[in-house]
C-alpha cells in the first residue's frame, strides 16, 4: 500500500458519486456495462461490511432520450416537417428519475442487494429537522445492509437555471455528494469521472500529468481545465471544487475513473490510483514519481542481479510466470474485457480489436509459449568460439545480454507477456510503453509477472511507463537504454526510426507475397492463399499482395484462387494487368498493409517478374512461392530479398513460436544483427574473454602468437560460473 493511502484503513463509510459521462455512453445512451461493473463493485463492498452511499446522475439525460422516442412516435409527418423544440429539463428528469431507478433496482435485484431512492433539493438541507430525519433515514437503511441512491429533485427543483445556477447550499450532484458526505459523517468520498483522475491540463494534452496527491495551494494555480463534461453540468470542475470543500471539512476524496471495472475496490486496497484531496496533504512527504530514466536504471541494476542467478533458477522464474498467467485468467480476462469495451465504444477498427483480444486459448498459448522458453538450453553466457592467440594465452568470444531494452507496442498485450518471457529468457532488464488501448490488460499482466520476481532479482526487472511520458521522451534515454523494438502502426515505428539514436530494431510494413507459378498444384495453392490470407488478416504475416503467373489466367487456376478468397469475404485490388483483366477495382498503391480481409491481385509474366515486383514493391518481410518446379523454387528462394522465404507454405509460420524460438519480440526485416523472427538470441550480444598468464604486448616482442582454434566446451560459462 502506498503511504499516502493509508487513511484508507480506516475507511467505513463511503459516499459514491457516478456522473453522467460515466453511466452514459458518447451517444447518450445508457452505459450498461459500466453501470453494471459498478452495481458488482458496490454490492462486493457491501459483503465486505462497508456502508455504501450512492449520488448518481443520468436522470435528465435518459429522460431526454425516452421523450425524444416519444415525441417522434407521436407526431405526425407534417409536424416532423416543423422545427423541433427543445424538450423542457424538468420532464427530462420526472421521466428519467424513475427509470434510472427502476434499472438500478434490477441490477442490484440480480445481485441480492436492495437499494433505495432519495430525491433532495438544496432548500431541504436549511432546515434542520430534515437534516435530522435524513441522517436517522439513511443510517437506519445502511444498518440493514440496503444502499441509499441519491439525485437531485430537478423535476421539481424551483431554480429556473438549476445547470449554471451555483448559489444554493448545492448546485449539481458534485456538491451533492460533497454535501451528503459531511451530513451522513462519511469516512470517504470517491468521484467517478471519464478520465484517470486530474491533470494538470486538458487530459488530451499531451504536456498533462496525472495529479497524484492534491495540494491546494500549489495546484489550485497550476491546473488548467478543459471543456466542461460531455452530457453533464460542471465536469473537472465542478468535482475539484466539491472535493476540495469536502477534503478541507475533513473527509478525504479521490476522483478516479469510472470506467475501470474495479477501480473502487482498488483505492480501498490502497493502490496509487487516480487523485487524492486530503486536509493534511500539504504535510505529507512528497511522492516522487518514478520517471521513465529511473526505471530504466533499476532494470538494469536488477538484469546485472538477474545473470547473476543459476540457469536453473531463471527457469524457475519462467515457469512461475506461466502458472501466475493461468492462475489468473479469470481476472486478466475482466481487464481485457474492460479495455474491449472501451475500444468498441470508441469506435476502433475491428483489426485493432482482434489484437487487443486475449481469449482464454491466447492465454493458455501464451503461459505454454513461456514454459517452452523455460526448458530451452541456457543462452546466456555460451562459449561462440575459443582460440589460442599465443602460448596459455586464451581468448573466448561469449553470449551476453544487450543491456535494457524499450519496447513500444500499440494494442497487443499479447505481447507483453512474451517480451517480458524473453528479456528474462535473456537476462535483459526492460522497459514497456504499451498503448492506451490496452491499458488495464498491461497493468494486470505486468502486475500478475512482476509479483513472481524473487527479491533477489526485484519487479523492477521489467517496468511498465504508465505515466504521460511521451514516446519522444522515452527515445531521449540513449544513456540507459540499448535496443528499442517498435511493434504498431507502419506510422508508429516509421517515426520511432527518425527519431532516435537507439538502435531500433523491427519492421514498419508487413508487406507479404505469395507467388503461385504456373507448375503450382493449385489445390494446394488455394489452400495456401486462404490460409495465409484468412487465419489472422491483422497479423504482420498475412498475405497482402497475390502474385500470380500469367498462364493461369487462361486455364483457370487464377479463377480458383479468386473464387477461394472471394468465398471468405476477401475484398480484392487489382495490379494494373489483373484490375485489366478480371475488371475489378485498381489497388491505390502496390505497396500497402491491408491488415483486414482485402488483398491486391496481379498478374506476372514469370518468376523473374515476381522476384522484380517483389523486391521493388515489399517491406522485406515475408515472401512464399508455390511451385513443383523445383528450379523456380530455388531461384525465387535465393534471389527474393527478404527476411523469411518460404517454399510450399504458408506466410504465417513466419512466427517466433512457430519458429521453435519460444516467442519473439518482434520480426526485423533489418539486415544488421537479428533478422526475422527475433527471439532470444536477438537479443543477445557478445563480449571477449582473454584468459592468460601475465603475458604484456611490449611493442609484440617475445609473444609468439599462434592463432588455434580451440574445441569449445560443452558447458557454458554461465553454467560453468554457477555450478
Amino acid at each position: 500500500m502506498d503511504s499516502s493511502r493509508d487513511f484508507v484503513k480506516s475507511v467505513n463509510r463511503i459516499v459514491v458519486k457516478v456522473g453522467t459521462a460515466v453511466v452514459t455512453r458518447s451517444d447518450g445512451r445508457l452505459a450498461l456495462g459500466r453501470l453494471g461493473a459498478l452495481c458488482e463493485q458496490l454490492k462486493e463492498l457491501n459483503l465486505q461490511g462497508y456502508e455504501v452511499i450512492l449520488v448518481t446522475s443520468g436522470a435528465v439525460g435518459l429522460g431526454r432520450q425516452r421523450l425524444r422516442y416519444r415525441r417522434l412516435a407521436n407526431s405526425s409527418f407534417s409536424d416532423l416537417q416543423k422545427p423541433q423544440g427543445d424538450l423542457d429539463g424538468k420532464a427530462c428528469a420526472a421521466v428519467g428519475q424513475s427509470s434510472l431507478m427502476a434499472l438500478y433496482d434490477t441490477m442490484f435485484s440480480q445481485l441480492d442487494v436492495t437499494s433505495s431512492q432519495l430525491l433532495v433539493n438544496d432548500g431541504f438541507f436549511r432546515d434542520a429537522g430534515f437534516r435530522k430525519q435524513l441522517s436517522e433515514t439513511v443510517t437506519s437503511l445502511l444498518e440493514c445492509r440496503v444502499i441509499p441512491i441519491f439525485n437531485e429533485n430537478d423535476a421539481v427543483s424551483t431554480r429556473k437555471a438549476p445547470y449554471e445556477d451555483s448559489t444554493g447550499i448545492f448546485w449539481d450532484n458534485d456538491s451533492l455528494a460533497g454535501l451528503l458526505a459531511l451530513e451522513l459523517k462519511a469516512d470517504l468520498l470517491v468521484l467517478l469521472s471519464d478520465v484517470e483522475g486530474l491533470y494538470s491540463g486538458p487530459p488530451s494534452d499531451p504536456n498533462s500529468k496525472l495529479i497524484h496527491t492534491y495540494i491546494n495551494e500549489k495546484h489550485q494555480k497550476e491546473v488548467t481545465f478543459g471543456d466542461k463534461s460531455r452530457l453533464g453540468r460542471g465536469g473537472m470542475t465542478a468535482k475539484v471544487a466539491a472535493a476540495v470543500g469536502a477534503a478541507n471539512a475533513g473527509i478525504p476524496v479521490i476522483i478516479i475513473s469510472g470506467y475501470a471495472t474495479d477501480n473502487i475496490i482498488r483505492v480501498l486496497q490502497g493502490e496509487k490510483i487516480g487523485t487524492v484531496f486530503h486536509k493534511d496533504a500539504h504535510l505529507w512527504k512528497s511522492l516522487k514519481e518514478e520517471t521513465a530514466h529511473e526505471m530504466a536504471v533499476a532494470a538494469r541494476n536488477s538484469s546485472r542481479r538477474l545473470q547473476a542467478l543459476k540457469s536453473e533458477e531463471r527457469r524457475e522464474i519462467l515457469l512461475a510466470v506461466a502458472d501466475a498467467l493461468e492462475k489468473n485468467q479469470k481476472l486478466i480476462r475482466l481487464e481485457n474485457d474492460a479495455d474491449i469495451a472501451d475500444a468498441l465504444e470508441a469506435g476502433y477498427d475491428k483489426s485493432l480489436i482482434s489484437r487487443l483480444t486475449l481469449k482464454p486459448e491466447k492465454i493458455s498459448s501464451l503461459a505454454k509459449s513461456v514454459r517452452v522458453l523455460a526448458d530451452m538450453e541456457e543462452p546466456v553466457g555460451q562459449i561462440l568460439k575459443r582460440t589460442e592467440l599465443a602460448d596459455d594465452l586464451v581468448l573466448e568470444k561469449i553470449s551476453c545480454p544487450l543491456g535494457v531494452l524499450l519496447i513500444i507496442f500499440e494494442s497487443r498485450p499479447d505481447a507483453l507477456v512474451q517480451i517480458a518471457a524473453l528479456a528474462i529468457r535473456s537476462g535483459n532488464g526492460l522497459l514497456l510503453k504499451g498503448g492506451k488501448e490496452a491499458r488495464r490488460s498491461n497493468a494486470i499482466l505486468h502486475k500478475i509477472i512482476a509479483s513472481v520476481m524473487p527479491d533477489t532479482v526485484s519487479g523492477k526487472l521489467i517496468g511498465l511507463v504508465t505515466s504521460r511520458d511521451e514516446i519522444p521522451d522515452l527515445l531521449k534515454l540513449d544513456d540507459v537504454i540499448d535496443l528499442v523494438v517498435p511493434r504498431g502502426s507502419n506510422k508508429l515505428v516509421s517515426q520511432i526510426k527518425e527519431s532516435t539514436k537507439i538502435p531500433v530494431l523491427g519492421h514498419a510494413d508487413g508487406i507479404c507475397h505469395i507467388y503461385v507459378d504456373k507448375s503450382a498444384n493449385i489445390d494446394m495453392a488455394k489452400h495456401i492463399v486462404r490460409d495465409a490470407k484468412i487465419d489472422y488478416p491483422a497479423a504482420c504475416n498475412a498475405l497482402e499482395t497475390l502474385l500470380v503467373h500469367k498462364d493461369l489466367s487462361s486455364n483457370g487456376g487464377l479463377n480458383e484462387l479468386i473464387l477461394e478468397l472471394q468465398r471468405e469475404g476477401v475484398k480484392l485490388y487489382g495490379g494494373p494487368k489483373a484490375s485489366a483483366v478480371l475488371n475489378i477495382s485498381e489497388a491505390g498503391s502496390l505497396h500497402h498493409e491491408y491488415s483486414s480481409l482485402a488483398c491486391t491481385i496481379e498478374i506476372v509474366d514469370d518468376v523473374f517478374a515476381a522476384i522484380s515486383h517483389i523486391n521493388k514493391h515489399g517491406s522485406a518481410h515475408t515472401e512464399c512461392v508455390v511451385a513443383e518446379d523445383s528450379e523456380v523454387a530455388e531461384t525465387f528462394l535465393s534471389q527474393v530479398d527478404s527476411a523469411a522465404v518460404f517454399h510450399n507454405a504458408s506466410t504465417r509460420f513466419c512466427d517466433g513460436a512457430r519458429f521453435g524460438l519460444g516467442a519473439e519480440v518482434g520480426i526485423s526485416t533489418s539486415r544488421i544483427h537479428a533478422r526475422g523472427p527475433v527471439g532470444v538470441e536477438g537479443l543477445l550480444t557478445t563480449k571477449w574473454i582473454l584468459r592468460g598468464s601475465g603475458q604484456v604486448v611490449d611493442g609484440d616482442r617475445g609473444v609468439n602468437y599462434t592463432f588455434k582454434d580451440q574445441p569449445l566446451n560443452t558447458i557454458s560459462m554461465q553454467k560453468t560460473s554457477s555450478s
